[in-house]
């Protein structure tokens, strides 16, 4: 199915918002020609012009010399071609889907409007598709931003939130959402768009977190430096993983299944503890009981400076702000997250019933 991109139907609104604007001005030049010029009535001279533009083939409301015909005959000239115009530009927006394609963009433009909290994938290229098919599984709400046509045209068939433009663009990411989002994947094909991007969402949402794709060692410097919270490199990371593969296969195996449940068993989640909900901030993993209680694991705990404890032993103590990196069931999980209270969950994965 070809899905008209909202630049045809912003351009085609337009037209034809000129064209009525035109035809107006040829409706108010024959009135004030017939009431100033004539000397008719107000009321005559709209209602001949009316007539004349329409083309009925009335008769004349009052005597006309030579000078009033020849302008009637421009005025006829005028209202056929602006009203031909109107016509075509009409016929063409229903036989195209102008209007079915205003409504989608409305109820588009509505839903942007309505998302708090999303995720923004900017690019939809095969490392932006991966990434939006994984959010879906997850439930997470995101919107996909991309320039190109066809990009857009893929994502609206896959029945993804997208927006058409320039993802370095302040306006581009404003249209977005971007101050009510929590995390932005900058996965265009440039390094450099990916920096812009990265700078951009930076400065109009200082607190959101930002996800960069790079290419080279260089542009993984680069976009650290220009604010990027993690800078992922297909090359070097997918190295990474086929030597792991080579190496320690079953190792790599158990993280997938539980990174990304496809063994429906284990799942890891991370928790973030606010000292007014969390009833155990203050107290020690031993005495917290988390583990007898629901059973889910504490792999690590990462503190608000970004010390990272690997492995916590029953006497370490959960600070203010930690944040705990937990393994566990569906369940075990959901169960952890009910005796932590009402906290701000950071969600890398949405426990999902087996």
């Amino acid at each position: 199915m070809y899905l008209i991109p909202e630049q045809k139907y912003q351009r085609i609104q337009k037209e034809l918002i000129l064209a009525t604007i035109a035809l107006c001005c040829v409706f108010l030049l024959g009135t004030l020609w017939y009431s100033l010029v004539e000397g008719w009535s107000w009321e005559d001279a709209a209602y001949m012009t009316v007539i004349t533009l329409a083309t009925v083939g009335y008769g004349e409301t009052n005597p006309l010399g030579s000078r009033g015909r020849l302008f009637t005959i421009a005025l006829i000239l005028m209202g056929v071609i602006n009203i031909g115009y109107i016509v075509n530009l009409f016929t063409q927006a229903v036989i195209e889907g102008y209007f079915q394609e205003g409504i989608r963009i409305r109820q588009q433009r509505r839903l942007m409007e309505s998302l708090s909290g999303h995720y923004i994938i900017c690019g939809f290229s095969r490392t932006g598709r991966q990434i939006a098919k994984e959010f879906r599984a997850e439930g997470v709400s995101f919107i996909v931003i991309d320039s190109e046509l066809e990009s857009v045209q893929r994502a609206q068939v896959e029945g993804y939130i997208v927006y058409q433009g320039d993802a370095t663009l302040d306006e581009s990411l404003l249209r977005v959402g971007i101050e009510r989002a929590i995390c932005i994947v900058a996965a265009l094909p440039s390094d450099a768009e990916n920096l812009y991007t990265v700078l951009s969402a930076k400065t109009l949402n200082p607190g959101i977190r930002a996800i960069a794709r790079a290419s080279t060692e260089e542009a993984l410097q680069k976009l650290q430096r220009g604010g990027a919270d993690a800078v992922i490199s297909p090359y070097i990371t997918g190295g990474k993983r086929m030597a792991a593969a080579a190496l320690r296969p079953q190792i790599l195996d158990f993280v997938d299944g539980i990174l990304s449940g496809s063994d429906r068993q284990l799942y890891m989640e991370e928790f973030l503890l606010e000292p007014a909900y969390c009833p155990f901030v203050g107290q020690t993993l031993q005495k917290a009981k988390l583990r007898s209680q629901t059973g889910a694991l504490v792999l690590a705990i990462r503190r608000t400076d970004g010390n990272l404890i690997g492995g916590p032993t029953g006497d370490t103590v959960l600070m203010p702000g930690d944040t705990l990196i937990c393994m566990g069931t569906a369940e075990q999980l959901r169960s952890l997250n009910q005796i932590l209270g009402p906290i701000v969950s950071q969600k890398l994965r949405k426990p999902k019933k087996s």
